[in-house]
């Protein structure tokens, strides 16, 4: 199988599988820490509940065997071994086939978890780490060559990605076309980072800059990855650089870092050792027939499910982030179609008086990554997925993203539940818990440059109303 080979892709190949495997690592770890308050059995979407309503057929997943707690946290720490020990190099020191195994054990894995998941899980970056997560297995391990269908397989994916995410926008927002998204996204994106600040204040010409490098990056440079080399090498190298430039500029979990170990499987070896100090090649086998017949079976299924995704992206009513089938193969991928020009926050407050009055005082909560009390840096979380911080920015563009998790996460809070204040940073009310709980609505911005030196404040917030009113588990008398 000498034809099926490309022993200069190995480097590409191990970036890859190891990078897949890390993100395999946080993706499980974060289950693990956050289902509980989320979906599990007391949770605000509990997987029992869900599963009630849903078939095999319509959500695969081993919790339609059996579900408890206990059992997904177990798996979910499974999942989180595995694959640590992909990423330290498991798959080098066992057998071909052992390792095709294990990555099949780690798709079904999180592919079980995303399919009860809800609305905790429906963002993009599942769809993407379960394709890439599925493609691992035809990648063969480090005693093998890189099969050549597999790596260019890998390849159509970043191109579908890239390419649907470019024409989601520019078909999308008009200030995509007129290049001024950037005077508001990283002011209104959904988690911004520690950098977000500087950047939105960076010159509007350098903004507009920003937005035309990006149409090319996803619009033109896609098409490079199918050129002969180095042009793929240097396209994949673009993206590279490109998603770099959106990991310091926001959080968005681990979505930029599979583009980017996307965009690394493009490089050749040859390419790379031009501008990087290169390991010596190791010594690679031929791809065996029967993991080749594997590969080409794979390569057959994607061309036949790619039709849906190809004909939803020439489609003037595209759509983005959605999966054509249940085992979220092959997808479509996009994002910032529409970009906010206002940034609102939901904040909850509660307070531990038996009466509510005019002087009531009122303690807020704080989350772990969205912005909340304006004196705190926006801080570093991705590739890690917050997923309760998210839906609260989703909850603040519109209330019904918020049914029906929001009032119950309230009652929680009322019943300082300890798997819920465990998804928060600060709990007001450690002794005892609140008497009251309510939702408030607020508009924040950035501040100017002179008002952070004068205020040490990254964020200027004022009170846009109520957004849900105070609840209590008892009882009590109003004012």
């Amino acid at each position: 199988m000498g034809w099926f080979d490309a022993p200069e892709y190995w480097l590409g190949r191990l970036m890859l599988e190891r990078g897949i495997a890390v993100v395999y690592v946080l993706a499980f770890v974060g289950a693990a820490r956050q289902f509980r308050a989320l979906i599990g059995e007391r949770g605000l979407l509990p997987v029992p509940q869900y599963l009630a309503r849903r078939s095999f057929r319509s959500a695969p997943s081993i919790f339609h065997v059996h579900y408890s707690d206990r059992f997904f946290a177990t798996l979910a720490w499974l999942g989180a071994l595995l694959s640590a020990a992909m990423a330290l190099g498991l798959a080098g020191v066992m057998p071909l086939w052992a390792a095709v195994l294990v990555w099949l054990v780690l798709w079904v894995l999180y592919l079980s978890i995303v399919n009860v998941g809800q609305t905790w899980y429906a963002f993009g970056w599942e769809s993407l780490l379960l394709e890439t997560g599925f493609l691992a297995i035809f990648l063969g391990n480090d005693r093998v060559a890189p099969p050549l269908l597999a790596m260019w397989l890998a390849r159509l994916l970043l191109f579908r990605l890239e390419f649907g995410a470019g024409l989601i926008k520019l078909r999308g927002d008009s200030c995509w076309r007129d290049l001024t998204c950037l005077y508001y996204h990283h002011e209104t994106q959904p988690m911004p980072g520690p950098l977000s600040w500087f950047f939105h204040h960076l010159p509007k010409p350098l903004h507009r800059v920003e937005v035309a490098g990006n149409h090319f990056a996803q619009l033109v440079v896609p098409f490079g990855l199918f050129a002969p080399q180095p042009v793929a090498s240097i396209a994949g190298a673009i993206v590279v650089i490109t998603q770099l430039w959106l990991v310091v500029s926001g959080n968005f979990a681990w979505l930029n870092w599979l583009t980017i170990l996307l965009g690394c499987s493009a490089i050749d070896v040859s390419s790379a050792a031009a501008v990087l100090p290169i390991p010596k090649q190791p010594a690679l086998a031929s791809v065996p027939p029967w993991f080749a017949g594997l590969v080409i079976v794979f390569a057959a299924l994607t061309v036949v499910l790619t039709y849906w995704p190809v004909a939803n992206m020439i489609s003037r009513r595209q759509r983005m982030n959605m999966s054509f089938n249940r085992y979220h193969l092959i997808n479509t991928y996009g994002a910032f179609g529409t970009v906010g020009r206002t940034r609102r926050e939901v904040v909850l407050e509660g307070t531990d008086e038996p009466k509510l009055t005019d002087q009531t005082v009122w303690k807020e909560y704080e989350f772990k990554g969205k912005p909340g009390s304006v004196r705190r840096m926006p801080p570093q979380w991705a590739p890690y997925h917050l997923r309760l911080d998210w839906l609260m920015w989703f909850a603040a563009i519109s209330p019904q993203y918020a049914y029906p998790w929001l009032r119950l996460l309230m009652v929680r809070l009322l019943q300082n539940d300890p798997a819920t204040l465990r998804l928060l940073r600060h709990n007001p009310f450690p002794g005892c818990p609140p008497r009251y709980v309510r939702a408030r609505l607020y508009r924040y911005r950035f501040t100017t440059a002179a008002e952070l030196r004068r205020d040490r404040a990254w964020w200027h917030r004022t009170l846009e109303g109520g957004y849900l009113q105070p609840i209590s588990l008892a009882p009590t008398t109003a004012e």
